[in-house]
């Protein structure tokens, strides 16, 4: 199971219940014993530390641990029942406890649900989601494959370095494809920051073409006139690329496309000319600004 629960025998007439692996009774998770049990809402048992949840949470874990713990309660085995699944429950934990839960391999859908319940518990969004925390990594590592739900989350709670983290993975999203849903969540400031991305590296991409190969001294066999055909060569094959201008075109799409104009070239100074031009325009364009 996602939440990392386990079977375990607790009767002799074979009754089992699941509790987490990771928060058990005789975890090593704090120098003390844990004196608090979370049950989440599909039947797992959590055992957890109250003094590390009231540590991060400032409504006392959504009002669900009781103002006083005595011994009395704590010798009674008292168990609180939490309104989430122990897949959501166990990445909310191990983020208080500042653990990786990256082992569990929790679904992107599950990490985005517990961060969405973060403030329902008390626990603060951007301090548990640094670039230091562990549940950091783990979410950026789904940016290859969820980048925009990624982003919105990030723009939602106002996390910079993750937006920014997640940003290069943008470069080829189809911008008016975003829903109004995701709109909102992004909100205007991280969406005026994306298009200005995508913007600015079309500008760029455009600016960068626009210079044809540096013409060089006239000789007896390829004089200002003949080297006019590689500018004019050049002006085609760079309007076409400047005519598409994505953000996330390659390097390896600019040599495919310029570096072909040599097999209409006899003069060698000409081939020359080109190579140096398109190794420049390839060294420019990939240092041209990728992230937010």
């Amino acid at each position: 199971m996602n939440g990392s629960p386990t079977a375990e025998d607790t009767s002799e007439e074979n009754t089992f219940v699941s509790v987490s692996t990771t928060f058990y009774p005789g975890a090593q998770n704090d120098a003390q014993s844990p004196d608090l049990t979370l049950l989440s809402s599909d039947s797992v048992f959590f055992y957890v530390h109250t003094h590390v949840l009231l540590g991060v949470s400032n409504n006392r874990f959504n009002s669900l641990i009781p103002l006083s713990t005595t011994s009395t309660a704590k010798e009674q085995n008292v168990v609180i029942h939490v309104p989430e699944t122990a897949p959501v429950l166990n990445v909310i934990l191990h983020t208080t406890y500042r653990m990786s839960c990256m082992h569990y391999s929790p679904s992107f859908d599950t990490l985005v649900t517990a961060v969405h319940q973060f403030p329902v518990y008390g626990v603060d969004v951007v301090s548990h989601i640094s670039p230091s925390a562990p549940l950091y990594s783990h979410l950026l590592s789904h940016a290859p494959l969820f980048p925009i739900d990624l982003y919105a989350l990030a723009a939602c709670y106002n996390l910079y370095d993750l937006a920014v983290s997640t940003s290069p993975h943008l470069l080829s999203y189809h911008l008016p494809g975003l829903t109004d849903e995701l709109v909102d969540q992004i909100g205007p400031r991280y969406l005026k920051q994306l298009f200005f991305l995508h913007m600015g590296r079309a500008d760029a991409l455009k600016r960068l073409l626009l210079p044809p190969p540096h013409p060089h001294p006239p000789t007896p066999w390829c004089g200002f006139e003949e080297q006019k055909r590689l500018s004019r060569a050049w002006a085609l094959a760079s309007a076409y690329l400047a005519w598409e201008a994505r953000p996330d075109l390659s390097t390896n799409t600019l040599e495919n496309a310029l570096g072909p104009l040599a097999e209409h070239l006899s003069c060698p100074a000409c081939k020359e000319a080109l190579t140096v031009r398109v190794k420049d325009l390839v060294i420019q364009w990939s240092i041209v600004k990728r992230t937010i």
